[in-house]
């Protein structure tokens, strides 16, 4: 059996080695500049997926990289795999779709630089290292959602820039009370010193803010309003990794770590996180089918879907806490896939406004029959991903007697299936317009990108039991304790 200890090392390691090289290596070969980028993240992936099954036999990865910890457990491979995976499909897809804008090499560098820091930030094994992770990863983002250097993709950066500004001074004061009162900022010490004092008013009141913090980067109701913009305006393999994979690791992950390890899960913000997530369901649907944008309406969905995972997370139990970590790989799988369509049909036409197009089933023909899997896969569609999920998660709602959380998850897929529907209806059926009959399906490795997507969304459907039980229990166990 290969030893895991040196592992966490190379996620962070590789991606800034590569973004450091990148620029001079394009000198010489553009080409490897894709074929690396595809070639390390693919690496990791196999490495990731043989950390969560050593980590399903109870093992455990640590080592100190210039004096700071970095530890891996079940739940951190499973952020991990979604990374690396949903990375190497980007960066191909990207190798076609960054022709147009140009500054391929800048892009893949800050792409990298941006999953280290949520490769690190998922190792952290203190708040300080968390923040630190966090911010690299973030600054990183802000340049490639403006990355285009169009005003709407200025505009939206900026937005985001400043409302994350908000969150983390929350998450910086907070941290700097807990130093205060307890002297240590690492998780362990951190769950040793707030044992038993989860309904202190102090506690409450530093677990909220965090919360609030972190509820930010993962566009949770009412701390969304920089997703709408940031989505539509940034290029459609950065809006992928966005909504696949960033707010997961920078909100949804940093929430569940937080609260159940240090805070132990305290019954009050528990409460209220699933109140903001049965918002965020039943708002984000209703917003979503209002849309004519084709991105902007999947940034909605987006903020839908992080409902229902942290709707899952909020309820404690091992059956919700299955469902919302499902549901997390199952939305990075099917909304990285349908921002991809999005991607192809806008470079095609020109056009992201679904009113202007119809009739691109038999032009777009890859693109058309992968954007209905990804469309099915999150509404819930059997035998798709999807389903199992938000099944999982309304049986562990009704379980725990939860009937508003279960009646917002039920209410929240039909509006998903809506809006969804809406899409292929206007954008891939009907009669073809004048001023698209010269359209053509998008080059090659935009194809096979949509391809490899459209398909692990079937099989982690088909298989599910397997995924459960090989990555996502071990992971639930690590936030049960």
């Amino acid at each position: 059996m290969v030893s895991v200890d040196y592992f966490p090392f190379w996620f962070f390691i590789l991606p800034l080695a590569l973004a450091c090289v990148l620029p001079f290596l394009s000198r010489v070969s553009r080409q490897a500049v894709t074929v690396l980028s595809v070639s390390v993240f693919t690496l990791l992936a196999v490495m990731s997926w043989y950390l969560t099954t050593e980590f399903g036999r109870g093992v455990s990865a640590i080592t100190t990289l210039w004096g700071i910890e970095l530890r891996v457990d079940a739940l951190s491979s499973l952020l991990m795999l979604t990374i690396s995976v949903i990375g190497a499909i980007v960066c191909l897809y990207a190798t076609s779709y960054m022709d147009h804008l140009g500054g391929k090499t800048k892009f893949y560098s800050l792409f990298l630089i941006m999953c280290a820091g949520m490769y690190s930030l998922v190792m952290a094994s203190d708040l300080f290292s968390l923040y630190v992770c966090l911010e690299a990863a973030a600054v990183a983002s802000y340049v490639l959602i403006a990355f285009s250097l169009k005003w709407d993709g200025i505009e939206a950066a900026f937005k985001y820039m400043i409302l994350s500004a908000i969150s983390t001074t929350m998450i910086v004061f907070a941290s700097a009370v807990l130093f205060y009162l307890y002297g240590t900022l690492s998780f362990s010490g951190l769950s040793v010193a707030l044992a038993g004092r989860g309904a202190q008013p102090t506690t409450l009141m530093l677990g909220g803010l965090l919360l609030c913090g972190f509820a930010f980067k993962a566009a949770l109701v009412p701390f969304h309003a920089w997703l709408p913009d940031a989505h539509p305006s940034a290029p459609a393999p950065v809006s992928a990794m966005l909504s696949g994979v960033l707010i997961k690791v920078l909100g949804v992950y940093a929430i569940a770590r937080v609260l159940f390890t240090v805070f132990h899960a305290p019954a009050q913000i528990l409460s209220a996180l699933t109140v903001l997530s049965a918002v965020s369901i039943v708002l984000g649907g209703l917003l979503g089918l209002k849309q004519t944008d084709f991105k902007r309406l999947l940034a909605y969905s987006s903020v839908a879907q992080v409902g229902y995972i942290l709707g899952g997370l909020s309820l404690a139990t091992p059956l919700g806490i299955i469902g919302g970590l499902f549901h997390l790989i199952n939305h990075a799988l099917s909304k990285s896939l349908l921002f991809l369509n999005a991607g192809a049909v806008e470079q095609a036409t020109g056009t992201r406004d679904i009113d202007a197009l119809g009739g691109l089933e038999n032009r777009m023909k890859v693109t058309s029959t992968t954007s209905v899997v990804g469309s099915l896969t999150i509404a819930g569609i059997p035998p798709f991903s999807g389903f199992w999920s938000k099944l999982i998660i309304i049986i562990a709602a009704v379980q725990a007697e939860n009937y508003w959380l279960a009646g917002a998850a039920i209410l929240g897929s039909l509006l998903t299936l809506s809006m969804l529907l809406k899409v292929q209806s206007r954008v891939f059926l009907g009669k073809l317009k004048d001023t698209l009959k010269e359209v053509r399906e998008v080059a090659v490795p935009m194809q096979a990108a949509m391809i490899i997507l459209a398909v692990l969304c079937l099989t982690v459907g088909v298989w599910f039991y397997y995924f459960i039980n090989t990555i996502i229990e071990p992971a639930a166990v690590v936030l049960l304790g």
